[in-house]
C-alpha cells in the first residue's frame, strides 16, 4: 500500500506540467512540488523536510529540464 502513494504524487506531479494548467510559472511549480514531496516523503514513512526541499527543487527546474517545457508557438 505504501507505494501507492508515491505513485498518486509523481502522477499529480506530472500532470500540473501539462498545457492550460493554471500552474505555469517557477514558484508555483515550487510550492506544488514541494506539497507533493513533502508527502511523498511522509507516506514511506521519510524525512517530510528533505521531501519539501527536493519535490520543490523538481517543480522550479522541471522546465528547465526539459519536462515541463510549452510548446513553442
Amino acid at each position: 500500500m505504501k507505494l501507492i502513494y508515491p505513485l498518486i504524487a509523481a502522477t499529480a506531479l506530472l500532470s500540473a506540467c501539462a498545457p492550460g494548467v493554471a500552474i505555469d510559472n517557477d514558484t508555483e511549480r515550487g510550492l506544488v512540488g514541494a506539497a507533493l514531496g513533502y508527502g511523498a516523503a511522509k507516506a514511506i514513512d521519510g524525512d517530510g523536510g528533505r521531501g519539501a526541499i527536493i519535490g520543490g527543487l523538481a517543480g522550479v527546474f522541471c522546465d528547465d529540464a526539459g519536462v515541463c517545457s510549452r510548446p513553442r508557438y
